[in-house]
């Protein structure tokens, strides 16, 4: 893969996306109560908000980013060439066959399925937007 051809507006894009869609399902008056008490936390329980977690996490965003503008455009081109509808498609496959997958098995050991569907709605609602961003963009 030539990484001088990668659409590098559609990775920022994406991230950026990634980081708001993050803050806002996981925000105070959206998800982020329900998601805590499902991981057996409670209100007097403070998230871990050091530095490195807020790197590792911006971190991940970019690798998100990044290989989703890598991986759905051949994905989008297998459903016809690369469009938005497309490109959302594709976004949606990564999520169904490799994103959900691994983290319910990660939660099932864990017995926080509760916990695996809020942060699997979130992960689907990346990816389809991120795949919708690079066919719109590519």
């Amino acid at each position: 893969m030539d990484l001088h051809a990668l659409k590098w507006s559609a990775v920022a894009a994406c991230f950026v996306f990634s980081v708001v869609s993050g803050a806002v399902w996981f925000g105070p008056k959206t998800f982020f109560p329900s998601w805590w008490a499902a991981l057996g936390k409670t209100a007097s329980d403070q998230p871990a908000g050091s530095p490195v977690t807020w790197v590792l996490l911006m971190l991940t965003s970019v690798l998100q980013a990044l290989f989703a503008a890598i991986v759905v455009p051949v994905l989008a081109g297998a459903m016809g060439g690369l469009a938005v509808s497309t490109g959302a498609a594709a976004g949606a496959c990564l999520w169904l066959g490799f994103v959900a997958p691994s983290g319910l098995s990660n939660k099932l050991f864990a017995a926080h399925l509760k916990a695996w569907t809020i942060e699997a709605g979130n992960s689907l609602v990346n990816y389809v937007v991120f795949g919708a961003i690079i066919g719109a963009l590519g």
